[in-house]
């Protein structure tokens, strides 16, 4: 936990990959499953965007989690995360592999200057989506900032005003640029976070197989445990630690 931003909050963004449906049911498992881990933390959250799935689920969600040491130990979940399982969405029970990518970034503080140029962002407004509430879906308060030079896009709607919203959104471009800024240093954050490639086979660093038997692996470490259910109850702090252990002796 020596690197400059492991003590700070962190963003946290799940994206549904290759597998329809079932990738976005495997994104609302998934956020399930941090959000038991923050809660086992002691840890706080709050959502900034979410885009549910057409049919079940959900397409992307990001939230803020707050506490010391936050992005120190979510750095560890940036990568593909493979889930194979009897699908309840087939008539057939079929065994099926959903994929779903995770993102970890740092909230910068304030007195970090990154400098950003007003005339490279793209800035659109539109109406928020999600569970209903007086807010939802009656003003585009909503934002999605689009940074041309690089483009990143980034976008919050969980604010009740477009002000409120493009603030969070600028953070969120912040920390990624100073994400990206550090990667240039740091080649293997690089190939972490810029070089995940497609949501899909070949780019996952843990599996959680449900059938025909029961193990999650993390093919980094090569950390795994049959006890499948504990893990998405939130119980991910083993694999946490065996990886943070696992880059520092190959950092060393």
């Amino acid at each position: 936990m020596g690197e400059p931003h492991d003590h700070c909050n962190a963003y946290l963004s799940i994206y549904a990959g290759a597998g329809g449906t079932e990738s976005c049911d495997w994104v609302s498992m998934l956020f399930r499953m941090y959000s038991r881990w923050v809660e086992k933390s002691g840890y706080t959250l709050s959502l900034i965007d979410i885009l549910p799935g057409e049919e079940a689920g959900i397409k992307r969600v990001t939230v803020l989690i707050k506490g010391d040491y936050v992005y120190g130990y979510l750095k560890s979940e940036i990568g593909v995360h493979r889930l194979v399982r009897i699908s309840p969405f087939d008539a057939n029970a079929r065994r099926h592999t959903s994929f779903a990518a995770v993102d970890a970034l740092p909230e910068i503080e304030e007195e970090e200057e990154i400098e950003i140029n007003e005339n490279e962002l793209r800035v659109d407004t539109y109406r928020a989506s999600g569970a209903g509430g007086q807010h939802v879906n009656k003003t585009s308060s909503a934002v999605r900032i689009t940074h041309l030079p690089t483009g990143i896009v980034v976008q919050c709607q969980s604010e009740r005003s477009q002000h409120q919203n493009r603030r969070v959104a600028l953070s969120m471009l912040k920390a990624k640029m100073c994400q990206i800024k550090e990667a240039e240093r740091e080649k293997e954050l690089s190939a972490a976070y810029d070089e995940k490639g497609e949501i899909a086979w070949g780019h996952q660093i843990r599996s959680y197989v449900l059938q025909p038997y029961s193990l999650v692996k993390d093919l980094r470490t090569g950390k795994e445990t049959g006890n499948t259910q504990a893990v998405l109850d939130g119980e991910i702090d083993e694999f946490m630690e065996t990886y943070l252990k696992w880059k520092m002796a190959k950092t060393n």
